[in-house]
C-alpha cells in the first residue's frame, strides 16, 4: 500500500471554523508578471485545514506546539470506521476500538462530505464528552484524530472534550480527510509547523503500512 494524504489543502475561499481567520495567499513576485521567480505571501490562523491542538489551546500553562512530543504524532494508529455512527460519538463508539492503540483517528460521515465539497457545514460529527471520557479511562491514548474543524460540538462554550483530552495530556489532530480510508491499523506521520509558543499547528499527515509484528510481539524495524 502506498501512503495515503489525509491533510486538507490550504486554498483561498477553504472552510474554516467559524470566527476563526480565513487562509488568504498573494503573489509578490510572478515569473508570468516578468520577475525571477515566483513568491508569496501567506496569511492562515493557527487552526486552519488540518492541524493539532496542543494543551495550551485550553489550558493557561499547558505546553505550546513547539514543546509538544512529536513521538505522540508519529506511530501506530488505528483508524475507526464510523461513516453510519451517530452524529455524537460516545462511550459505545469508542469501545470498538482495539486496546493498546495510542493513535486513534474516527472516520466519520463528515469525510464523505467533505470529498464531495470542502466546505463548512455546522452539523458536522463530533465527540460527546462520554466519549472523552472513556478515552481518558482505557489508556495509554497519546492521540485523538477527527475528520472535523473541531472535535467537539458544544454550545454550551464549556468545551468538555478539549479540556478532557488535553488535560490527560492527549494530542488532538483535526481537519483529516479520511474519506475512502478502510479501517484498521497504519503507521500515522504528523508533523506541525514549529511555530514559538503556538496555541495550535498547521499540519501535514500521512498513513503508511503498518510495520508488521516480529516473532517476539515487537514491531520489525
Amino acid at each position: 500500500m502506498e501512503s495515503i494524504d489525509i491533510s486538507m489543502p490550504l486554498f483561498r475561499g477553504m472552510p474554516a471554523f467559524p470566527g476563526d481567520p480565513p487562509f488568504a495567499s498573494d503573489p509578490i513576485r510572478s515569473i508570468a508578471r516578468g520577475d525571477a521567480y515566483n513568491i508569496s505571501t501567506v496569511s492562515l490562523g493557527t487552526h486552519a485545514g488540518t492541524h493539532v491542538d496542543p494543551p495550551v489551546h485550553f489550558l493557561s500553562r499547558g505546553p505550546p506546539i513547539d514543546a509538544i512530543d512529536l513521538g505522540a504524532l508519529n506511530g501506530p494508529c488505528w483508524v475507526v470506521d464510523l461513516t453510519r455512527g451517530p452524529p455524537s460519538l460516545g462511550a459505545a463508539e469508542v469501545a470498538g476500538v482495539p486496546s493498546g492503540e495510542e493513535r486513534i483517528l474516527f472516520r466519520t460521515a463528515n469525510s464523505e462530505r467533505w470529498a464531495r465539497r470542502l466546505e463548512f457545514f455546522s452539523d458536522y460529527v463530533a465527540l460527546a464528552a462520554a466519549a472523552a471520557d472513556e478515552i481518558v479511562a482505557r489508556g495509554p491514548v497519546r492521540l485523538v484524530g477527527i475528520d472535523s474543524l473541531s472535535i467537539e460540538s458544544d454550545p454550551s462554550g464549556a468545551f468538555p472534550v478539549h479540556h478532557a483530552l488535553l488535560g490527560a495530556g492527549i494530542l488532538i489532530l483535526e481537519g483529516l480527510l479520511l474519506d475512502g480510508v478502510p479501517s484498521g491499523p497504519y503507521e500515522l506521520r504528523c508533523l506541525p509547523l514549529r511555530l514559538r509558543g503556538g496555541d495550535g499547528g498547521p499540519a501535514r499527515a500521512v498513513l503508511l503500512p503498518r510495520a508488521p509484528k516480529g516473532r517476539s510481539g515487537r514491531r520489525a524495524r
